[in-house]
């Protein structure tokens, strides 16, 4: 007769021992999850790694080489790049997080309603849907942020607005395939009522394909978030963030092209991660993929 605590930790060993197996299985997953941990720690303990802080002037030492003291040389207003390129990774992962969340909150319950619903909810819903998509989403997120105004959470939240009708379409189909399912009748048989419906049986069924789909946006997501700031619409002076780095390093492109490499290649590097780990989590909760 197996305790409580037996069978939790029978199925913390089962969970560790599946990790495992994938980690053997998926180098190229395992690495990337690895690659995004580093990248999560920089920016949760950027104040205590970075050396400099990333404000700070020195209009004696602006636009220095690579050097013991500044290992990435410093700005056009002497400030250390590395460091601000440390502190530029809370701000980036901020950013793409911020995004596909707001993304979630907003369209994984308008597609579940449209899927289970169905009928003129449905038709409304996916009119709109067709009609955001229809638009560049670089262009909707400026008029969005234009709108809310400029700011890091601002043009995340417009961003995460965008997104939303991708995670909206991609569920509604897998809803649609659901609700149709003989435990879903079943369920229904007995009196459960539609929310518990969603709540219980569609939600966790068809939460699988958006979960890869999340990993694929955190991407996007920190591209236009790089965008963005490159623009003048994201991470304000004198906070750092990647693409503002970009945008400040490009005017001194000829006199010091090297300040664009350091966080061209983080966002590179972090998107190509992302990506990366999405395929195989793909891979590996589809059972149709497994042999490939």
């Amino acid at each position: 007769m197996t305790t409580p605590t037996m069978e939790m930790a029978i199925r913390e060993d089962s969970l560790f021992s599946k990790f495992g197996q994938w980690c053997q299985r998926d180098k190229r997953g395992a690495v990337s999850l690895l690659v995004l941990m580093i990248i999560i720690g920089i920016a949760i303990f950027a104040p205590w790694i970075a050396p400099h802080s990333p404000t700070e002037q020195d209009f004696s030492k602006m636009l220095m080489a690579p050097s013991a003291e500044h290992w990435l040389g410093t700005d056009d207003l002497g400030r250390d790049v590395l460091s601000r390129l440390i502190h530029g990774t809370s701000k980036s992962v901020y950013a793409a997080f911020l995004a596909v969340g707001v993304s979630l909150l907003i369209g994984v319950p308008i597609g579940l309603l449209a899927g289970f619903l169905g009928g003129w909810i449905d038709i409304g819903i996916s009119r709109v849907i067709d009609t955001l998509l229809s638009f560049p989403a670089i262009v909707l997120a400026v008029a969005v942020t234009g709108a809310m105004g400029i700011g890091l959470t601002n043009s995340m939240i417009s961003v995460g607005i965008v997104f939303s009708p991708h995670l909206a379409r991609l569920i509604r189909a897998r809803a649609l395939v659901i609700r149709e399912e003989l435990y879903v009748d079943a369920a229904r048989c007995f009196g459960a009522s539609t929310i518990r419906l969603l709540v219980k049986h569609v939600t966790p069924n068809a939460i699988q394909p958006v979960i890869v789909q999340c990993t694929l946006l955190l991407a996007l997501a920190l591209l236009a978030e790089a965008s963005l700031s490159f623009l003048g619409l994201g991470v304000q002076p004198p906070d750092p963030s990647w693409g503002q780095m970009l945008a400040r390093a490009y005017m001194y492109m000829e006199i010091t092209p090297e300040q664009m490499y350091a966080p061209g290649l983080m966002i590179m590097v972090t998107a190509l991660t992302f990506n990366t780990l999405g395929e195989s989590l793909r891979v590996a909760l589809d059972p149709t993929m497994k042999g490939l």
